[in-house]
């Protein structure tokens, strides 16, 4: 479910009749000053600062705050934008005018997936500790093209002892609820509190929205910019990787950060690299158990291209800090796992990979995948191996241990990746492929046709001793996984004449202020 935050949803809520507090989100603590000063907080108004994050018991680690001046809402915003939730820093505060509240309700639309019914969930009381008055709440069952039950609905509202005037609007506040939610194909919305003020009308005085994700690509205007459910808003590399998702269905590819630095009183953080739902989840709670903090969760799975693992990899070790890259996933997997393979080998070498990599590609072709992986160990810094199902997540994890300690603290910077002197030549031959670039050193064709013809697929033949391309475009236009084999295996023989070039939008401008001049000389960029 993709989340919005409380302002977010606050301005669904008041295009569907409701009433909220006067207020905007900020990003400066001078910004907070500024709104503060325009609701009136100079002249003995007080506002409420809130920590704009998707999370419950913002109270508890002081996220919400009260002001009484332009300077205390500054202070307390300053203080606020410098908190973390979870591993991840607040970006916004919410600055907006206390409401005098007399009485509160908890309202909140739901999908009852047993009942394939939406449902809303009320409350004659509201705020924190709700959860622990489930006792106290109804459900009003609610069609979905005509809303809630009229019946229930006004059950729950004649329980609440209101005036009349007070019990009808409190009845079209629940009627607003599902208009607002059925809008936006909501899958939670949640109201808490509803505010019933001291001079009578009710204030949504917060709010919590969560979208389906399916339903995501029908409503632009909330700016979702990735259809998933995350606890944090998504960072650059989560969108760099969303669109590589978006733009590339062969398997899956699922990127998500959990963490930026080790937590105390462990190993270091690894890069994770799964394969498979299940056999990933072993794998990282392995890694956890060996004493490590996860950087991230990635998974590359369903038959993925040898082209998506790659740029998977790349994103990975796009995250600097790293002391080592654990690659795990299911052992029984019915991919071709040399792809995977070929995929991380040219990452790695790319990137002249400095920190121990254990990778256990289990499946199919497992064999080939390790052979693959032990070969271009002997080109890097640091070791990579391989191992197979028979393998356990434990074992390897174990082993993942011993060679991060004989690496003695060493940390993985970001870093460009490394290209061919020949890419760029005007004496080259280069052709388009499905969101890159092959480019062949012609002057060495001699020397690389052999891993070229094994590896291509047929894609690329010898025609009079020159390379040409067999038939038109649209026959290699997607068949970077084949040429990407190609590119590896003339990497291994040692021949440099063979480069496929692929773009990973957005990814040179996180990586490239890391960089640093010890690294080693680098060309290109843009991938």
């Amino acid at each position: 479910m993709a989340r919005l935050h409380e302002y977010q949803g606050k301005e669904i809520l008041a295009a569907h009749s409701f009433l909220i507090p006067r207020g905007r989100a900020v990003r400066t603590a001078d910004q907070a000053a500024d709104a503060a000063l325009e609701l009136g907080c100079a002249s003995g108004r007080e506002v409420v600062i809130k920590i704009q994050a998707w999370m419950t018991g913002r109270a508890a680690i002081g996220g919400v705050a009260f002001a009484a001046t332009p300077t205390e809402a500054r202070t307390h915003a300053e203080r606020m934008l410098g908190m973390t939730v979870g591993q991840f820093p607040v970006e916004a505060v919410l600055v907006e005018e206390k409401v005098a509240i007399a009485r509160e309700f908890f309202v909140s639309f739901a999908i009852d997936d047993a009942a394939r019914a939406p449902v809303i969930i009320f409350a004659a009381g509201g705020g924190s500790g709700i959860e622990e008055r489930a006792a106290s709440t109804r459900r009003i069952v609610c069609d979905v093209m005509n809303g809630p039950d009229a019946a229930a609905l006004a059950e729950a509202v004649n329980s609440c002892g209101l005036s009349n005037p007070q019990a009808a609007g409190l009845a079209e506040c629940l009627r607003n609820l599902f208009a607002a939610a059925r809008a936006v194909e909501a899958r939670s919305l949640e109201i808490n509190p509803l505010a019933l003020t001291t001079d009578g009308t009710f204030v949504a005085a917060d709010c919590r929205i969560t979208i389906d994700d399916y339903a995501v690509v029908r409503h632009p205007e909330l700016g979702i910019e990735i259809a998933r459910e995350f606890d944090h808003p998504p960072t650059e590399l989560e969108r760099v990787a969303y669109a590589i998702e978006q733009s590339d269905h062969r398997g899956t590819f699922y990127f998500a950060q959990l963490a930026t630095v080790a937590a105390q009183e462990t190993n270091g953080l690894v890069g994770f690299h799964g394969a498979g739902g299940g056999g990933s989840m072993m794998s990282m709670d392995a890694i956890v158990t060996a004493g490590f903090t996860i950087a991230n969760f990635t998974d590359t799975s369903g038959n993925p291209s040898a082209a998506k693992v790659y740029r998977a990899s790349r994103i990975i070790l796009a995250q600097p800090n790293l002391i080592g890259y654990f690659g795990s996933g299911s052992g029984v997997a019915s991919q071709e796992q040399y792809w995977s393979a070929y995929g991380l080998a040219k990452a790695f070498y790319e990137l002249d990979l400095d920190i121990p990599a254990v990778i256990r590609l289990g499946g199919n072709t497992e064999d080939r995948a390790v052979e693959i992986l032990a070969r271009m160990s002997k080109l890097l810094r640091a070791p990579v191996e391989g191992y197979r199902k028979t393998d356990s997540p434990a074992k390897i994890a174990a082993r993942f241990a011993a060679l991060v300690k004989d690496a003695h603290g060493t940390l993985w910077t970001p870093r460009m990746a490394r290209v061919p002197a020949f890419v760029g030549d005007a004496r080259a031959t280069s052709f388009a492929v499905k969101s890159g670039r092959v480019w062949i050193d012609t002057a060495r064709w001699p020397q690389i046709r052999a891993a070229v013809v094994e590896h291509s697929g047929g894609l690329i033949i010898d025609r009079a001793g020159a390379p040409a391309i067999a038939g038109t475009s649209e026959e290699f236009a997607a068949k970077d996984s084949e040429l990407l084999a190609c590119d590896v295996e003339c990497t291994l023989a040692g021949v440099e004449g063979f480069y496929l070039e692929l773009d990973i939008p957005g990814l040179s401008a996180l990586v490239a202020p890391r960089a640093t001049a010890t690294q080693p000389a680098l060309a290109g960029g843009g991938r």
